[in-house]
């Protein structure tokens, strides 16, 4: 039986155990996260959160708040583009591995995917305690993965989408004997629009 939900769940923050608060707080915010709070009980409880650029949901981390194996969480981090975001990384000092690219079924491949297809793309880093963090290039999200309405969670993820509709918008000059399209927001418009619905996009 198929059951729908009439209420939203939203994921909110997810708890990583680490072994020296002080040391993760000092990585977290190098990273240029903000953070949100830190709640002090005496000795035996602290609490920090911080929130990753353009995320709806945060980490929690600190004393008497998991008895998780310190190093034990494996996280996702979703990117517009997996070169610019991993340059970011090194240029703050972390040890991020190099750009690599899976297909189903078959071993990593060093470099992003050559067509830069959604989803295909990754990268690593692990914070001190060895949390392990994977970076995903995702530029058109899957169907049934985003409603119809046209949002971006920063203003770097809406740069990079309005590059990529540039880009094919010139591509659609070019097809056109290269006349100026009068007409390029709406172009534009219908391209933001149907990548982030998995529409087909505009030719």
């Amino acid at each position: 039986m198929n059951i729908t939900a009439t209420n939203d769940l939203k994921l909110e923050v997810v708890v990583i155990p680490v072994s020296d608060v002080d040391r993760a707080k000092r990585f977290y915010g190098n990273l240029g996260w903000k953070l949100d709070a830190e709640i002090n009980k005496g000795e035996a409880f602290r609490i920090l959160q911080y929130t990753p650029p353009g995320s709806p949901a945060s980490i929690h981390f600190g004393k008497g708040v998991t008895t998780a194996t310190p190093g034990s969480a494996q996280l996702y981090l979703v990117v517009s583009d997996i070169e610019a975001a991993r340059a970011e990384l090194v240029a703050l000092g972390v040890d991020v591995s190099e750009v690599f690219h899976l297909t189903p079924g078959e071993p990593a491949q060093s470099g992003p995917q050559p067509q830069r297809n959604t989803y295909s793309s990754y990268a690593r880093f692990s914070d001190p305690d060895g949390n392990s963090w994977l970076l995903q290039e995702v530029t058109t999200r899957l169907p049934g993965r985003m409603s119809a309405d046209t949002k971006f969670s920063s203003p770097n993820d809406l740069a990079a989408a309005l590059r990529r509709a540039a880009a094919a918008h010139g591509e659609y000059e070019k097809r056109n004997d290269g006349k100026h399209d009068d007409n390029w927001p709406e172009w534009y418009a219908h391209y933001l629009a149907r990548e982030q619905s998995s529409e087909a996009l505009p030719a």
